[in-house]
């Protein structure tokens, strides 16, 4: 298959990054065709324009900052869908809005192309190894189709039903991992104060209840100082928003979540939107006049599993149902 992929930034460019590296025909295109050249210099092709893209591959992956960027790459004269036709493929790998990504599969399906919404999670430091996770929403008979083009972008695929649901379940992983961030940057600006050597604290909490995926990377960057995980209070705000836009439609009285968006408003305000997400914990240090920083962490998370061919997981207690 012909792949193409459009938006060359953070995670985008890592994922591009796999399906080249896994030799897949890649057609790139991105708004800055100098986020392009590292493709190009390794034997991707350039595409003009999205439609021209849609045009001339099997399968386009968008993998953009938000819904309103989405719809202008799919929906404009020049867009994806204008050069989308029967049996060709649209994978959405934004973190997006649900009810968006529905009603833009909508006038996918209507060229007679396939839509897909693929979705990751792990981090930069996994996409950049194809060992990230991948949560996919769609049909099954068109998600199996794409399943061996999947597996060299993720280790772990999961079909997580119609489209729409991998969306949902994206933005609530988001949420949970930035309570977690808030949490851990309380608990260390805590150990700070009360006189901790932090290198202890952060081991303590690896090897507690308190452990957690956010707590073994993001904790690391930090104690760095450099608090890089290629991730900002911008993109934070949009996803939390989105989580609990999900929650006000369905009538659940959420407590934590607006918390949440009031702290990270508060950080974005004071230090800009495009602050990284886990300086979040400058507003403690600046109220306290402390710097939570240890030394031996590194300035940002490198995978050191090595890369392996993913394959589809299933929900716990429903092995080998289909959804």
């Amino acid at each position: 298959m012909k792949v193409g992929f459009i938006g060359l930034g953070n995670v985008g460019s890592k994922l591009a990054g796999s399906l080249l590296r896994n030799g897949h025909d890649l057609t790139v295109f991105d708004l800055n065709k100098e986020a392009a050249r590292p493709f190009l210099d390794k034997g991707a092709i350039w595409a003009e324009t999205p439609r021209k893209m849609a045009e001339t591959v099997d399968i386009v992956f968008t993998c953009l900052p938000s819904p309103a960027a989405c719809s202008q790459v799919m929906e404009s004269e020049d867009g994806v869908i204008a050069g989308l036709g029967p049996s060709k493929f649209w994978i959405e790998m934004s973190t997006t809005d649900a009810n968006e990504i529905r009603r833009i599969s909508e006038l996918v399906i209507a060229k007679g192309a396939y839509a897909l919404e693929a979705p990751v999670s792990g981090g930069c430091h996994r996409a950049a190894t194809g060992n990230i996770s991948i949560l996919v929403g769609g049909e099954r008979p068109a998600f199996e189709k794409v399943l061996p083009v999947l597996t060299t972008l993720g280790r772990r695929i999961l079909h997580t039903g119609p489209i729409g649901t991998a969306s949902i379940l994206k933005v609530m992983t988001n949420y949970l991992a930035t309570v977690n961030l808030c949490s851990l940057a309380e608990a260390l600006t805590v150990a700070k104060k009360a006189g901790m050597d932090l290198n202890t604290t952060y081991e303590a909490i690896r090897i507690s209840s308190g452990n957690s995926f956010v707590h073994e990377t993001e904790s690391q960057v930090i104690l760095n100082g450099s608090r890089d995980i290629s991730f900002t209070m911008d993109l934070v705000i949009k996803d939390v928003g989105l989580f609990d836009e999900i929650a006000k439609e369905h009538g659940v009285p959420l407590e934590i979540s607006p918390l949440i968006l009031d702290i990270f408003k508060d950080g974005q305000e004071r230090y800009g939107p495009r602050e990284l997400s886990p300086n979040i914990i400058r507003r403690l240090e600046d109220a306290c006049g402390v710097q939570v920083l240890a030394p031996g962490f590194p300035a940002e998370m490198v995978d050191e599993e090595p890369e392996e061919i993913g394959a589809e997981v299933f929900p716990k207690g429903a092995e080998g149902r289909r959804l």
